[in-house]
């Protein structure tokens, strides 16, 4: 017996270093479970504010390629690029071999990757719940203690995004406006994490949030709403390129119009680590444009 147990004890000594110290699993916002045998070391992110985040808690050495519209920080853009967030090139990222991919749950991706035995977290943020989640989840998958990774960004967020709303007059109160993130037109709602900024700045926003976080709207919902400023944070949009009728807008005809430019609109749209950033170009645009500083 003392030899069978003994013989046991060996095997499985010898066995031990073939079998990892800890298994870290991870569910993603699908309610996908996924198991790694450690933090992943090689990474592609299929999503700008995930880049960031990434980026953000100091790991962007881990990101061996990225979507096409990743520019933030500077040193992503010297990294491949395998397409679009919810088209991307398949076969580039296979061929960088990635523990993991980080994507949107929209991308049509994810099977497809999963089928040919790559990991993927998918993750969806919509408002600031949302993106203190993911933060958080970005975290656990680095192994990046709380403490000094999400729950450290979010508070600088947090408390930066109420100095924005310090440094307005109560007059914002009384401002009604309109943000715009693309063509369509589709708005920021009030339940978005967009339309939660504003709101913390004490405006009012004119698309309710019974309309979802970004609905496509009527561009006559606008002119019957009326806002005092427009805010427009989708980079191809020219300045001044109105749908029909918005010419009677008051925040047009008084020409209190914010259009965000290239860099600024990356900032403004995008769901993470800059959002203290964003809300700091809100601000300014409603000090500039609506005289509530």
């Amino acid at each position: 017996m003392k030899a069978f147990a003994a013989c046991l004890l060996a095997c499985f000594t010898a066995l031990t270093p073939l079998m990892p110290a800890h298994a870290l699993q991870v569910t993603d916002d699908r309610g996908v479970s996924v198991t790694f045998t450690q933090s992943p070391q090689r990474m592609v992110s299929l999503l700008p504010s995930l880049t960031e985040s990434v980026c953000e808690l100091g790991q962007c050495q881990r990101l061996v390629g990225v979507d096409r519209y990743s520019n933030y920080p500077a040193s992503v853009k010297s990294l491949p690029v395998v397409g679009g967030g919810l088209d991307p090139n398949i076969e580039a990222i296979v061929a960088l071999r990635p523990d993991v991919v980080l994507l949107a749950i929209s991308s049509r991706a994810s099977q497809r990757l999963e089928s040919l035995g790559i990991k993927v977290v998918a993750l969806e943020t919509k408002n600031h719940a949302d993106v203190r989640r993911v933060l958080k989840k970005i975290g656990a998958l680095l192994e990046i203690p709380d403490a000094v990774g999400a729950d450290r960004l979010w508070r600088i967020i947090d408390v930066s995004i109420s100095a924005a709303a310090q440094s307005l007059s109560p007059k914002a109160q009384t401002t009604r406006v309109y943000f715009e993130v693309s063509r369509g037109p589709y708005a920021a709602g009030e339940s978005s994490f967009i339309g939660e900024t504003l709101s913390r700045l004490g405006v009012k926003n004119i698309i309710p949030a019974s309309l979802g976080p970004f609905p496509r709207i009527n561009p006559e919902f606008v002119v019957r709403a009326n806002p005092d400023l427009i805010m427009v944070g989708n980079r191809s949009m020219e300045a001044m390129a109105f749908y029909p009728g918005w010419s009677g807008i008051k925040a047009v005809r008084e020409q209190r119009v914010c259009v965000y430019g290239a860099g600024e609109s990356d900032v403004v749209v995008r769901p993470g680590p800059r959002m203290a950033e964003a809300a700091r170009i809100m601000a300014q645009c409603i000090v500039d444009k609506a005289g509530a500083g």
